[in-house]
């Protein structure tokens, strides 16, 4: 069955109230549920279900939404209804301030191919310069060129795409929240570090804090960047895409130290360390590759039991071990000086007095004991 996704812009100041386009919102929810915000000004609606609940068709349901929000909010709307939501988009881009634009699938291809490539929605000024000095001057020549020769010329995932949507083929659905294109968090160390095993500490430490938001979400990642901070202000990043969009810690964690090593740090002073989940999409349109061995279920069900934890008790119930508690032998140690004990007086013996204090090395602890150090008052 064909889609019918409406787009709506609305002609409001940038003055206006910050609460009118929430308002705005609201009036397009109560006509469909499925309403992805747009902002600051346009809106995605799904109305193909619609179409059947106010029994009127594309063409009608515009005409309530115009009249509502013209008469609830004074706000001018502009629609365009057609079968995805790139169409959708590009039809709205050339209606008139207040009119509706019906384009069906039908005349998707005759109402694509003559227009400028530059009017393709993801052909950006340098794509289409590039597109442009190759005699691709007309989406009809973009949908006509070979598949191999536009990947030569923009890459592969670039040139899938735009050849696709030169066909004016669109999979993407309105969701209703729809999801981040980035997620990032960062560590900042309370001094300058140099210890790679801290680095690699506070790593893991991200990795789960990501892991688990996306799972929350019910998102997953297709790829992980990761920026370090230096203290005389500088930066260096290092990004990768992942084999598969996910959003289970152990990839995420691998990919994290493949990433560092990659840095080649050699006692660098890092001030901020941080992870960036990048690509990200809803979690049921990824696909998993089948794992023939029982470490990745292990894995994928002690990630299920923290989550539980995390909903119940709270972010820290359930963590690894190395952040569980600082490494004995990386914790801060001063030069401080440890004195034992007096000895109790003993009536009628003289006192023994000891030395002020010795200092210790790092990491040695307990008292001293030399029996040299007693001298006699």
């Amino acid at each position: 069955m064909t889609r019918q996704i409406l787009h709506a812009h609305f002609a409001f100041p940038f003055t206006a109230r910050p609460e009118l386009y929430e308002q705005l919102l609201a009036i397009a929810t109560d006509i469909t549920p499925n309403v992805q915000p747009l902002p600051p000004d346009a809106a995605l609606l799904d109305v193909g279900g619609a179409t059947r609940y106010w029994e009127r068709d594309a063409r009608g349901i515009c005409d309530i939404l115009r009249i509502r929000t013209l008469a609830l909010t004074d706000v001018l709307t502009t629609c365009a209804v057609a079968p995805n939501p790139m169409l959708a988009r590009m039809a709205g881009t050339v209606t008139p301030p207040g009119a509706t634009t019906l384009l069906a699938e039908h005349e998707v291809t005759a109402w694509l191919r003559p227009r400028p490539v530059a009017f393709l929605h993801g052909v950006g000024p340098a794509t289409a310069t590039t597109l442009t000095k190759h005699g691709l001057h007309t989406i009809g020549d973009l949908a006509d060129a070979p598949l191999p020769a536009l990947t030569r010329l923009l890459g592969t995932a670039t040139g899938r795409s735009l050849h696709a949507r030169a066909h004016g083929h669109d999979p993407r659905p309105v969701q209703p929240r729809p999801a981040p294109k980035s997620l990032s968090r960062e560590h900042h160390f309370p001094a300058d570090c140099l210890d790679p095993y801290q680095h690699r500490r506070a790593l893991l430490d991200l990795a789960h804090q990501l892991g688990a938001r996306l799972r929350d979400d019910q998102t997953a990642a297709g790829g992980l960047t990761l920026i370090c901070r230096y203290a005389d202000h500088t930066a260096t990043t290092r990004s990768r895409t992942l084999t598969e969009p996910t959003n289970h810690t152990a990839p995420l964690v691998t990919t994290a130290y493949d990433l560092y090593r990659l840095l080649g740090l050699q006692r660098a002073r890092v001030r901020t360390l941080g992870l960036r989940a990048e690509v990200i999409r809803p979690a049921h349109q990824t696909a998993h590759q089948l794992a023939f061995g029982p470490d990745d279920e292990r894995q994928q069900a002690i990630e299920a039991v923290s989550d539980r934890a995390r909903a119940r008790f709270g972010p820290g119930a359930i963590k690894p071990a190395a952040l569980a508690h600082p490494h004995p032998a990386r914790q801060p140690t001063s030069n401080r000086v440890l004195r034992d004990p007096a000895p109790a007086a003993v009536p009628g013996t003289p006192p023994a007095v000891r030395p002020a204090g010795r200092t210790l090395a790092p990491g040695r602890t307990g008292r001293l004991s030399d029996p040299a150090s007693t001298v006699q008052a």
